[in-house]
């Protein structure tokens, strides 16, 4: 969990080093223990309203295709100077449109210890075709509970937050 001031810090940054060109927009950072996520929203490509679907997908693929190969060296650079300044990975994405894409976001490993109900669980969905491993599954269902849980997760991230201010103002606060 990052704290509001590194998050304040990291945003900060990212406006004096991002060219002005390449988001519509503030970029959307998402920080972790691990890794920085940078999203920032493209224009989406100008089409008339009666394109299909198919094709307004291939028009913002298209688009995002585009961006990466011509941001790639810059964006290479800009995540070096930031992984030194804060020992986190930095991955990039984009949205155009209706479609997000993450360009090689970090996959960490998580140690976790299953008893056996909770294993059978995982090989249940192995078995079944929904995961290839009990890794994938594992990852099946955080993403499962996340998606049913995102108030209470938010709720739970925003008293953390408190925490760590209440922390940081404490009696053995370095300045």
């Amino acid at each position: 969990m990052s704290t509001e001031t590194e998050t304040e810090k990291v945003r900060g940054w990212l406006t004096g080093r991002l060219p002005a060109d390449w988001f519509d927009g503030e970029p959307e950072l998402t920080i972790d223990r691990d890794e920085i996520l940078i999203v920032g929203r493209l224009k989406a490509p100008e089409q008339g309203d009666d394109v299909s679907a198919a094709e307004r997908s291939a028009a913002e693929g298209g688009r995002i295709k585009q961006y990466r190969e011509d941001t790639r060296e810059r964006r290479i650079e800009i995540a070096r100077e930031l992984e030194h300044a804060t020992r986190r990975k930095v991955a990039w994405g984009v949205d155009c449109g209706e479609t997000r894409k993450v360009f090689t976001s970090l996959s960490a490993p998580v140690m976790t210890r299953l008893r056996q109900p909770e294993r059978q669980v995982l090989d249940t969905l192995v078995d079944a075709g929904v995961a290839r491993s009990r890794s994938d599954a594992l990852g099946w269902c955080v993403k499962l509970v996340s998606q049913h849980a995102d108030t209470w997760l938010a709720d739970l991230r925003e008293a953390l937050t408190k925490v760590e201010d209440v922390r940081s103002s404490g009696p053995d606060k370095t300045e």
